[in-house]
């Protein structure tokens, strides 16, 4: 989910780790290497899926007959809580808002309008202001958080939710990315994104895939493929955590609006 070309080689070095310890533990069919370029949304549904990383919102939702989360990274990210994300959201560097109600009439700019990160989140963020109403006069969907951050950089938009680890990654990678943008508020945690496999991987394959990538989170060397990630270990959450994801969209629709708008 966060496969920038800038840390590629921290996410091989990282399956090299998972990938060896699968092996330890017998499991067959184990990649040597990791796809960096088919679309994800093809992946998550592809019979020889092995692991992936998947939107948590996604996992109980689009994907749910497919995905099952094996483990959530933990991550020092600004704006990562252990196991807990959330968005920043963004106007422009100039933006006189000094609160969401100040947007009220602009454009929003959102990177699909699936997404937990790039929308679920804002719209949880503005249903208590719509007054079960319009809140903004457009949304526009942007593609990608990077995207979304480029309109608002540039006046195509007033504002943007954009997923922390995102902003870290751009921020120490990609920095003029994100010139031009500040910092208005943040969203409310949620789950962050989970490595995942299919469903129908069996139980015994489920474990040791846990325990391997626990085991490799740990294991001596791999720290400086972590930091470039922004990651400090892994932790193990129940598929049910992952409603709570769901509970935003249901709290807007209680208040009146189930569309960003």
């Amino acid at each position: 989910m966060y496969d920038f070309p800038e840390v590629h080689w921290a996410l091989d070095a990282l399956w090299r780790a998972v990938a060896g310890h699968l092996r330890d533990r017998g499991v067959a069919g184990v990649p040597d290497e990791l796809l960096h370029t088919r679309p994800l949304a093809e992946l998550w549904i592809d019979p020889d899926l092995f692991i992936s990383q998947c939107c948590g919102l996604d996992v109980v939702k689009n994907y749910t007959r497919h995905l099952l989360p094996l483990a959530t990274p933990l991550s020092v990210a600004s704006g990562r809580d252990g196991h807990r994300y959330r968005s920043k959201i963004i106007v422009h560097e100039g933006s006189s808002a000094a609160c969401l109600e100040d947007l009220r009439g602009g454009i929003c700019a959102v990177n699909g309008p699936e997404s937990h990160s790039g929308m679920n989140v804002l719209r949880a963020l503005i249903a208590p202001l719509s007054n079960g109403r319009p809140f903004f006069a457009g949304v526009r969907e942007s593609g990608a958080h990077a995207d979304s951050i480029a309109m608002v950089a540039s006046g195509a938009a007033d504002i943007a939710a954009i997923d922390c680890v995102t902003y870290a990654l751009l921020e120490r990678h990609r920095p003029a990315a994100i010139e031009g943008v500040r910092v208005l508020t943040h969203s409310q945690y949620g789950p962050a994104i989970p490595y995942v496999t299919r469903t129908d991987t069996a139980p015994e394959t489920v474990e040791r895939m846990r325990e391997a990538i626990v085991t490799a989170f740990a294991e001596p060397g791999i720290e400086d493929a972590l930091d470039a990630l922004f990651l400090v270990g892994v932790t193990v959450l129940p598929k049910g955590s992952y409603y709570a994801l769901i509970d935003f969209e249901r709290d807007a629709v209680r208040q009146g609006y189930p569309k960003l708008q």
